[in-house]
């Protein structure tokens, strides 16, 4: 993390070299400000960093060097059925409106929801784990995704667009793949109504 500090500081003396003209003379003022606050933004993400994303690597000449990550970010996009694009964020990092992204010890795996008339087809990407690492509680409105193990931690929970059968559910799991099937559950019919007659 360090190189990369050395590389940002590096880039600024080089423009502030550049920014001694007269018509942009508060240039220089400029970058040590965007100087300060990037240094500031990366000290108060490392600082939130969940431990296990932090590891040492020995280098050949015996010293050691602190990595961080993976960090994965991602979104996808789809069309509704109204029309609207539907945007989903995945990954362990978490966008603020302000500061620097938040680390989330578990990483939001890419989840698609798929409606028939009969069933909720929910599939999700959970790459390097195995079945049994997998475990999933559903209601009759949710499904809930979670691994937790010492390499992968996943966590999702889905809002299901209609009422399921969750003791009917069925899945599957295949390179790195989830697949759970829920069939829907009746929506009771309003009771049609009679004609009366007045006498």
């Amino acid at each position: 993390m360090s190189s990369d500090n050395d590389d940002y500081s590096e880039w600024f003396k080089k423009r502030r070299s550049r920014s001694k003209d007269p018509f942009f003379g508060n240039i220089d003022d400029m970058f040590r400000e965007m100087e300060k606050m990037m240094d500031e933004e990366l000290k108060n993400f490392t600082d939130k960093v969940p431990k296990e994303y932090v590891k040492e690597r020995k280098l050949p000449d015996g010293s050691t060097v602190k990595e961080m990550g993976p960090f994965v970010y991602g979104y996808s996009m789809k069309i509704g059925p109204d029309g609207k694009p539907e945007i989903q964020e995945f990954g362990n990092l978490k966008k603020g409106l302000k500061g620097p992204p938040q680390v989330k010890e578990e990483r939001e795996p890419l989840v698609d929801i798929v409606e028939t008339n009969e069933d909720v087809h929910v599939v999700a990407e959970l790459p390097g784990v195995e079945k049994t690492d997998i475990k999933l509680h559903g209601t009759e409105d949710s499904l809930e995704i979670s691994v937790d193990t010492p390499q992968y931690k996943y966590y999702k929970e889905v809002a299901l667009p209609a009422k399921v059968k969750v003791k009917e559910a069925n899945s599957s799991y295949k390179n790195g793949v989830l697949e759970v099937v829920l069939p829907k559950a009746e929506v009771p019919s309003k009771p049609k109504g009679e004609l009366i007659d007045i006498g």
